[in-house]
């Protein structure tokens, strides 16, 4: 029997934050978890618990409606979906449909997992599952084993399930994330490590930046490039040419590279992002996003002025209305204003990095995607 049901109901839903307004929501990895939980208890009892609850590694207890439900093969094989709401935060996977499918398998077979549908498979060495396998992350797989587990002890079953997870359009929603250049093709990947997604914490981004690292490393690379956007990462490959597996989506988090490549090295890291992020990053700003950081234009007049620019274009420069306005003032006088960034850039990416054994070089670009300033590289210690 199939049913396919309408919207969820308020319990699966994201609370509200009350310290911000905005809703959390929940992680492909909560839902298939949920799903998991609601599918295995059918398959043992015939009735699956709608809305079904379920522990986060925190202790906290959330409940979901389910979406979609179905017994079929005799009540050999039950499936349990749930929409993902990912509250407030701009998440891709917003709206996905996460569907379980459990399977019982003879005894001693213990938990397997299989990608289903719109679920990636891992082709790359790097990432904290094996070749091989469904993108189902390891902290999600634990939830679903202990709620596995719990549902088989409150119901005398024997624990032994395949559960294949996969995601309506997940190939397709797949492409707007990492996953493609990470190695994992077919889909996306169930993630989550608290089950809880927090309005703009851009967590799946930054787990993303460090996968890109793990996988780097992994395939040998010695150089990567932390690209802002994709006209920079361009450049990045015309002026370096490395291979897609060294590009890092840096987007706003440099601070998110930075810090996992100190942890996790690589011998030169090239930095590349426009003049006015990057100005940032030479102010000593490591989120770049326009929302929690502004270019500073008297930082850039004392910039200019260390570059020789004279007392009036210095307050020229601190009065102008953008960072390209500056960098044209003094482009007009001579003055290296893109360079001078460049540097300024570099050395604080090597303060963050503490003496890790990693060089580091500034690409400065204009919207055009035309070089503006430059920083070769240097390692700690001045090497």
């Amino acid at each position: 029997m199939t049913d396919v049901k309408a919207e969820p109901t308020p319990s699966g839903r994201g609370a509200q934050l009350a310290h911000t307004g905005l809703r959390h929501g929940w992680t492909t990895g909560a839902c298939a978890t949920a799903a998991t939980t609601a599918a295995y208890t059918a398959l043992l009892t015939g009735d699956f618990p709608d809305p079904v609850t379920i522990t986060l590694p925190k202790g906290q207890t959330p409940a979901f409606a389910l979406a979609a439900e179905e017994l079929r093969d005799g009540g050999r094989t039950a499936m349990a979906a749930i929409v993902k709401d990912a509250g407030d935060d701009p998440d891709v996977t917003h709206g996905a449909l996460i569907r379980v499918t459990v399977r019982a398998l003879p005894p001693g077979s213990g938990v397997v997992f299989r990608a289903g549908p719109g679920v990636g498979t891992v082709t790359r060495p790097g990432l904290p599952l094996a070749v091989g396998e469904p993108a189902v992350n390891p902290v999600p797989r634990q939830m679903m084993r202990d709620h596995v587990a719990e549902v088989a002890a409150r119901h005398g079953g024997a624990g032994d399930v395949e559960i294949e997870v996969s995601v309506d359009h997940g190939e397709e929603i797949a492409r707007s994330t990492w996953n493609p250049r990470l190695g994992i093709l077919g889909g996306i990947s169930i993630l989550g490590t608290t089950g809880i997604v927090v309005p703009y914490s851009c967590s799946a981004w930054i787990d993303s930046i460090r996968r890109g690292v793990d996988v780097a490393r992994a395939a040998g690379r010695t150089h990567v490039a932390g690209c802002t956007g994709s006209t920079s990462e361009k450049v990045a490959v015309a002026v370096h040419g490395l291979p897609e597996d060294a590009l890092l989506d840096m987007g706003d988090f440099a601070g998110a590279v930075l810090k996992y490549v100190r942890r996790h090295p690589v011998d030169r890291l090239t930095v590349a992002g426009g003049f006015a992020k990057l100005s940032k990053l030479a102010a000593g700003h490591l989120d770049l996003h326009s929302a929690r950081s502004q270019v500073d234009k008297g930082f850039l007049g004392e910039l200019a002025r260390l570059g020789g620019a004279d007392a009036e274009l210095t307050a020229a420069v601190a009065a102008a209305n953008t960072g390209l306005e500056a960098l044209t003032l003094c482009a007009a006088r001579g003055v290296p204003l893109g360079d001078l960034v460049a540097r300024a850039a570099r050395d604080e990416a090597l303060a963050v990095l503490r003496g890790a054994p990693v060089s580091v070089d500034v690409i400065c670009i204009d919207r055009a995607g035309t070089i503006v300033g430059r920083a070769e590289p240097r390692g700690p210690a001045g090497r």
